[in-house]
């Protein structure tokens, strides 16, 4: 009985339309009180001990560092140092996308910043040299979720504080999968380009101004070399990482690029802090449902019920696998991590599966339920940008779904693909 109404509770008030933060929170407010076992009082302290957490830290601190350099004209550079770079070939907009995708993951690790900051950029830039808007919304969707697998991520960083997982070490495992997710992406644009005509531009940039691209974007590029490097370099946690980001994503808006003023700074901090307020509402909601989830011995059910089925690693990641695309589909990306990580994890554990590799496969498990209905956040934020209707946006999307579920199979059936690097240090 405890156990449905939990879960039972929490799919009855997701179904209804209540926000995630509040289903979770009441779904485990009506366990308590059926059971009249635990104070009240729990509640609130479960909610102020899961936010009680450094690593945590990291997570406003990126986002608002994502915020500024939207503002800051970092996106802009970057975009056209992509395009003098790949722009002449055909469908070069469409590799010139996921390209700055790529590049500024190492800035924001938030598909959501961006799809919306950069996004506005590259919908804006395609839609003017005549590409379908349904096409370039949908490339930007899709390019937007390499992000959060390309260091530095919010979602890691999340997953890390849960897990227990060293938080540089899943970012160092990023890398590999998240340059196949570009590349796999850039190959299907290249043979649709040919096929439909793509635009390009005619003439070579020319490498005068393909250099003064270069420089322009040099100060841009830095940040993830001081995130990554601070980290690695065991100079910095990630959390001071994250910080440093801030300090220099200001530097960069203010002192170097002068594209910055008061109001645009002001308003990056209450954008930074809305984002923050309702990730880690979730967060802090979520640690009291994971808490009741495991006093019900759920996780010890789930990992009995499997063992049943199979005790492959392969074939148990899969599975879990399936379970994560079916509710990235009706959920909230930080609520399914924070909900399932404590249940999956210690039947991944059991399995044999690296915690390292878990979460990256969990993460990218995670950035499809982005692109796929009736949820999918990355196609409503590119919709509100490009003005092309949903139907266009979802039809061609499917390929980019299909195509990034084909580098999870690889993932998950290569455990050495998320490891190499991490193998390497």
């Amino acid at each position: 009985m405890a156990t449905l109404i939990l879960v039972g509770g929490l799919l009855f008030l997701l179904l209804a339309g209540v926000p995630v933060a509040f289903s979770l929170l009441l779904s485990s407010l009506a366990l308590v009180l059926w059971e009249g076992k635990l104070p009240l009082l729990i509640v609130s302290q479960r909610l102020a001990n899961a936010l009680d957490s450094f690593p945590l830290l990291a997570i406003p601190l990126f986002i608002l560092a994502a915020e500024i350099m939207n503002h800051s004209g970092a996106t802009e550079r970057i975009f056209r140092l992509a395009n003098v770079i790949l722009g002449r070939i055909h469908g070069g907009l469409g590799h010139v996308n996921i390209a700055a995708s790529m590049l500024f993951s190492g800035m924001s690790g938030s598909a959501v910043a961006d799809a919306a900051g950069l996004g506005a950029i590259e919908i804006r830039a395609m839609k003017a040299q005549g590409y379908d808007p349904g096409f370039s919304a949908a490339v930007t969707a899709a390019s937007s979720t390499i992000g959060p697998v390309i260091p530095p991520s919010v979602p890691i960083v999340i997953y890390g504080v849960i897990s227990g997982a060293a938080i540089g070490d899943l970012f160092l495992a990023g890398f590999v999968p998240g340059v196949i997710m570009g590349l796999a992406m850039m190959a299907y644009i290249a043979v649709i380009a040919k096929r439909r005509n793509f635009p390009r531009d005619e003439a070579f940039a020319g490498f005068g101004e393909i250099g003064r691209a270069f420089v322009s974007a040099i100060p841009s590029l830095l940040l993830p070399i001081i995130i990554l490097g601070g980290i690695w370099g065991g100079i910095m946690s990630p959390t001071e990482a994250a910080g440093a980001a801030v300090v220099y994503s200001l530097f960069l808006g203010l002192v170097v690029h002068r594209s910055m003023t008061f109001a645009t700074v002001i308003g990056s901090f209450r954008e930074g802090a809305r984002s923050t307020a309702s990730i880690m509402l979730i967060v802090a909601s979520a640690s009291i449902f994971g808490w009741l989830v495991s006093t019900q011995q759920i996780p010890q059910v789930v990992q009995g019920w499997m063992g049943d089925i199979s005790s492959n690693p392969t074939i148990v990641l899969l599975i879990i696998v399936l379970i994560l695309l079916v509710m990235g589909m009706f959920m909230e990306l930080i609520a399914i991590l924070t909900i399932a990580v404590p249940v999956f994890l210690p039947v991944a554990m059991a399995s044999g599966i690296d915690i390292i590799h878990f979460g990256i496969v969990a993460v990218l498990t995670l950035m499809i339920g982005l692109l796929t209905p009736p949820f999918g956040l990355n196609l409503f934020i590119v919709q509100q940008v490009s003005g092309a209707s949903y139907a266009s946006i979802l039809k061609e999307t499917w390929p980019f779904i299909f195509i990034l579920m084909a580098v999870l199979l690889l993932v998950v059936i290569f455990p050495g693909l998320s490891l190499f690097v991490l193998s390497l240090v």
